[in-house]
C-alpha cells in the first residue's frame, strides 16, 4: 500500500495492486486545523463548565423531585432504597462533567437504514456494546468498593496541601487518563499515532464500542458527585460485593439512561440524512469520529487535571465567573 494525497482535500491509502483506495483508512485533509479546532473546543468547554449548576441545581432538583424527599439530607434506610437511590442518583448525574464527554464519540456511528427499524436496530445495538463495556467495569469496582470502604481514596475525608481532598486526586488521576485515552483514539482517527484497537477490531468488530463502555463504566472510578459518593459510602457499609456490584451498575445504567434515549431519537429523527452526509465526502467519518475524541479527550484533561488543581492553588486555568 502506498500513500497518495489529493491537494487540498483528503489523504487516502491506496491499494496497490488494484489501485483502489481501502475506504476505512481514508483521512481528512487539513489536521492540524482539525485538531487545533477540537483542542480549542474543549478548553473553552473547560472554562465554561460549572459544576455548581449541574451537580446541585440540576442533579440535586432531579434526584429530589424523583425520590421525593431530600436526597442528600435523608439516610438510605435499606437494601431497596438503596438500589432507587442509585438509579435515580445516576439519572440526576445525567449531565455531569465525567459524563458528557463521552457520547460525543457515539455520533458517528449514526447508520441509515431503508426504514426506521433498520435505523432503530443500528442504534440500540452499539448502545448495547457500550452498555456491555460499561457493566463490566462498574459491576467489578462496586464490588471491590464494598468490600474494600474506606482503604479507597476515594472514600477518604483527608486532604493534602492547601485542602485538596484526596479523594479529588484519585478523580484527577483517573480522569486524566481517560482524557488522554479519548486524545489518543482522536489522533488514531486521523492516522497520526497507531491506533491500539485496529488488529484486535478486526477479529471483534464491536471491541471499541466495549472498550468506550469501560470507559464510561470508569467514570465511577474517580467521580466525586456527591450523590454517588453518598451511594458509595452505603455500599461500603453494606459490605456485600454483590450489592456493591449491583448499584453501582444501577448507577451506570442510570448515569448513560438519558443521554442514550437522545441519541435514539436523534438517529430516528434524522433519518438517513447525518449518515448520508458522512458517507458523501471520504475522509469525513473519520474527521467526525476525531473531532468527537479530541473535544471530549481535551475538555476532560483540562477540566480534571488543570482547572481542578487550579481551584486549590496549583497552577491557574480560565474559569467563568458563574
Amino acid at each position: 500500500m502506498v500513500f497518495t494525497v489529493s491537494w487540498g482535500c483528503e489523504m487516502t491509502v491506496t491499494d496497490s495492486v488494484n489501485d483502489r483506495p481501502v475506504p476505512d483508512l481514508v483521512v481528512p485533509g487539513h489536521r492540524a486545523r482539525l485538531i487545533l479546532l477540537s483542542v480549542l473546543a474543549g478548553a473553552a468547554i473547560a472554562a465554561l463548565w460549572s459544576f455548581h449548576f449541574v451537580d446541585s441545581v440540576i442533579g440535586d432538583n432531579v434526584a429530589n423531585t424523583l425520590l421525593g424527599h431530600d436526597a442528600k439530607g435523608t439516610a438510605i434506610t435499606g437494601v431497596v432504597a438503596g438500589a432507587v437511590f442509585a438509579f435515580v442518583s445516576g439519572l440526576a448525574g445525567t449531565f455531569t462533567a465525567c459524563n458528557v464527554a463521552a457520547f460525543g464519540a457515539l455520533v458517528p456511528l449514526v447508520h441509515h437504514g431503508d426504514s426506521w427499524r433498520d435505523r432503530l436496530r443500528a442504534t440500540l445495538r452499539p448502545l448495547g456494546h457500550l452498555a456491555i463495556g460499561m457493566i463490566a467495569v462498574s459491576g467489578v469496582y462496586g464490588a471491590a468498593g464494598a468490600l474494600l470502604g474506606e482503604r479507597l481514596p476515594q472514600l477518604s475525608t483527608a486532604t493534602v496541601g492547601d485542602g485538596l481532598p484526596v479523594r479529588l486526586i484519585q478523580s484527577s488521576v483517573v480522569f486524566g487518563i481517560i482524557g488522554l485515552v479519548f486524545i489518543w483514539l482522536g489522533l488514531a482517527a486521523l492516522r497520526l499515532l497507531p491506533d491500539p484497537l485496529a488488529r484486535l477490531e478486526r477479529r471483534h468488530p464491536h471491541v471499541r464500542l466495549v472498550v468506550l463502555g469501560a470507559l464510561v463504566g470508569g467514570f465511577l472510578i474517580g467521580r466525586p458527585y456527591p450523590l454517588f459518593h453518598k451511594l458509595f459510602a452505603y455500599a461500603a457499609e453494606v459490605h456485600n460485593p454483590l450489592y456493591g456490584a449491583a448499584v453501582f451498575i444501577l448507577q451506570s445504567l442510570g448515569n448513560i439512561l438519558v443521554m442514550a434515549v437522545l441519541f435514539t431519537v436523534m438517529t430516528l429523527a434524522a433519518r438517513d440524512r447525518f449518515a448520508r452526509w458522512q458517507s458523501a465526502r471520504p475522509g469525513r467519518l473519520a474527521a467526525v469520529t476525531a473531532v468527537a475524541f479530541l473535544v471530549a479527550g481535551t475538555f476532560t484533561f483540562l477540566y480534571w487535571d488543570v482547572r481542578l488543581p487550579a481551584m486549590f492553588g496549583y497552577g491557574w486555568y480560565p474559569t467563568a465567573g458563574w
